[in-house]
C-alpha cells in the first residue's frame, strides 16, 4: 500500500508542504475554506446580523473579578482591583480597563459562563471546538465550523486565520485541512510566503506549475483517494491567492500612523488592526490570541500588564469598527477557558486559581444588544448564580449571530455525528 495513504493529516499537509518547495519555490499552508458552494447552509435561520467574526481569546484564564465582574463590596475578593463605572449604565468594570470603559455601551458582558474543564489544555479545547479533548478524534474548531457551515466571502482570500494562535486550535480536526486556518505570527509580517520566491523567474514557475499538474492528474488516475484530492484543491487556490491583488488587505503598512497607535504597538493589538481590516476585504473568520492571563503568581501584577495592551486595542477596534460601518456586520468576541478563584493566595505572591465554574466573555456588534450584563455569579464571584452560559451554549450564540444552522448535523469519517456548538443552544435574548 502506498504509505502517503496511509499518513496522517500532518504527514500528508508535510507532503505537499515540501513537495511545493521541492517542485515550485513557493510555500502553501491549509489556510483556504470552503466555497459558498460547496459548504452552503442547509436551511437559512434568523439570527444576527453579522457577516464575519473576530475572535479575541484570552489565553490562560482571564480572571473575570479582576475585569469584567468585579465585587466592589468584597475587599477581601478584589484585593488591588477597583471597580469603575463605564458607559454603560449599572455595567461596571476593573479600573485596568479605563479605555473599555468608553466602549462599553457597545458591549454585551456575559457573566454567568461555566465550563466543565479545570485544565488550560483541555479548557481551550473545548473553547474552541465545544468538545472534549479526545485522543480518538480531531474535532474542528470553531473557525473552521463557521466555514463549513457559512462558507467563504472573498473567493480568494483565506477563510479562516488566526494570529498568535496555537495550530492545534486551528485546525480543520476531521472537516480536513481545508477548512485550517492561514497562521500568522507577527501581524506585521503578513501572510508569509505567499509570493513566488524571488530565485524562481515567473517563466520558470510557469513551467514547473505545469510539471506539477502533470505529476497531479498521474497520482489522481492512480490513486483515487479524497484527502488527496482536498489538498490539490487546496494548492490550486493558494496558487490563485498568490495572483490576488486582495493580498495587500495582510498589508498593515497601508494604514496611517495615526490608526496603528491608536491600536498600540504590541502583537495582539496590532493583530487587532490586521482582523479589521480582513474584516473589510472579505475573511469570515479571525482570531487574535492574547495569552499570559494565568496569573497563579502576582495576580495583580500580571492583570494590569495584560489589560494594559487588551484595553486600548479593544476599545480601538470597537470604535473603528463602528466609525468604519462594520460593525453590526462584524461579532467582536471575548473569551477564555475559565475564570480564577476569589480567593487571593497569599503564598504565592498574591494569586487566584483555576475557575471553571464561573467566567466572563463579551459579545459585540453583529445584532447584539449593547450597553448590558447578561447572568450573574454568587457575591464571591465564585459560581453562577443566574443564566448559566455553558461553553456549548456561547459558541451557539456566534453561530446564530451568523445566521448558521446551528442544528446541521455533520458527519465524521467514522460516521459519527456532530454539530458546531454540540447540545448548545443560543441565548437569543441577548439580540435586539
Amino acid at each position: 500500500m502506498n504509505p502517503f495513504l496511509k499518513a496522517d493529516e500532518l504527514t500528508r499537509r508535510q507532503f505537499v508542504t515540501h513537495a511545493a518547495r521541492a517542485y515550485l519555490g513557493v510555500h502553501l499552508f491549509p489556510m483556504l475554506g470552503g466555497t459558498l458552494a460547496s459548504a452552503a447552509p442547509e436551511a437559512a435561520l434568523k439570527g444576527g446580523t453579522a457577516k464575519s467574526v473576530i475572535y479575541l481569546y484570552m489565553s490562560g484564564g482571564m480572571s473575570h473579578v479582576d475585569t469584567f465582574d468585579p465585587k466592589p463590596k468584597k475587599k477581601e475578593v478584589m484585593g488591588k482591583t477597583e471597580a469603575i463605572p463605564t458607559k454603560a449604565d449599572g455595567v461596571m468594570i476593573g479600573h485596568y480597563l479605563k479605555k473599555t470603559a468608553e466602549v462599553m455601551d457597545k458591549v454585551c458582558v456575559i457573566n454567568s459562563m461555566n465550563s466543565t474543564q479545570g485544565a488550560h489544555e483541555q479548557g481551550s479545547y473545548a473553547m474552541h471546538t465545544s468538545y472534549n479533548l479526545r485522543g480518538t478524534i480531531k474535532h474542528p474548531s470553531l473557525g473552521s465550523w463557521v466555514l463549513k457551515l457559512g462558507g467563504r466571502i472573498h473567493p480568494e482570500l483565506p477563510g479562516f486565520v488566526a494570529v498568535n494562535s496555537a495550530p492545534e486550535l486551528a485546525g480543520g480536526g476531521f472537516l480536513g485541512a481545508k477548512y485550517s486556518a492561514a497562521l500568522i505570527g507577527s501581524p506585521d509580517q503578513g501572510l508569509n510566503d505567499s509570493r513566488r520566491a524571488d530565485e524562481v523567474t515567473q517563466e520558470d514557475f510557469e513551467r514547473r506549475l505545469s510539471l506539477a499538474d502533470k505529476m497531479n492528474r498521474q497520482f489522481h488516475d492512480r490513486y483515487a483517494n479524497a484527502d488527496v484530492k482536498a489538498y490539490e484543491e487546496l494548492y490550486r487556490e493558494a496558487i490563485s491567492l498568490m495572483n490576488s491583488n486582495d493580498l495587500k488587505a495582510f498589508d498593515l503598512k497601508q494604514e496611517s500612523e495615526a490608526t496603528r497607535n491608536l491600536y498600540g504597538t504590541g502583537r495582539f493589538a496590532q493583530g487587532c488592526l490586521l482582523a479589521r481590516r480582513l474584516v473589510q476585504n472579505g475573511v469570515r473568520f479571525i482570531e487574535v490570541q492574547l495569552g499570559g492571563w494565568d496569573t497563579h503568581y502576582d495576580n495583580f501584577t500580571g492583570v494590569a500588564g495584560r489589560c494594559q495592551e487588551f484595553d486600548q486595542a479593544y476599545a480601538a477596534l470597537i470604535t473603528d469598527l463602528e466609525k468604519c460601518g462594520k460593525l453590526q456586520e462584524t461579532l467582536v468576541v471575548v473569551a477564555t477557558e475559565f475564570g480564577r478563584t476569589p480567593e487571593i493566595k497569599a503564598e504565592h505572591m498574591e494569586g487566584r486559581g483555576h475557575n471553571p465554574e464561573a467566567f466572563s466573555c463579551l459579545l459585540a456588534g453583529g445584532g447584539i444588544k449593547g450597553g448590558v450584563k447578561y447572568g450573574a455569579t454568587d457575591a464571591s464571584g465564585s459560581k453562577v448564580k443566574d443564566n448559566l452560559v455553558s461553553v456549548q451554549d456561547f459558541n451557539a450564540t456566534i453561530a446564530h449571530a451568523l445566521s448558521l444552522p446551528y442544528e446541521t448535523v455533520v458527519m465524521s469519517p467514522t460516521k459519527r455525528p456532530f454539530k458546531i456548538a454540540d447540545k448548545g443552544v443560543p441565548v437569543t435574548t441577548l439580540f435586539g
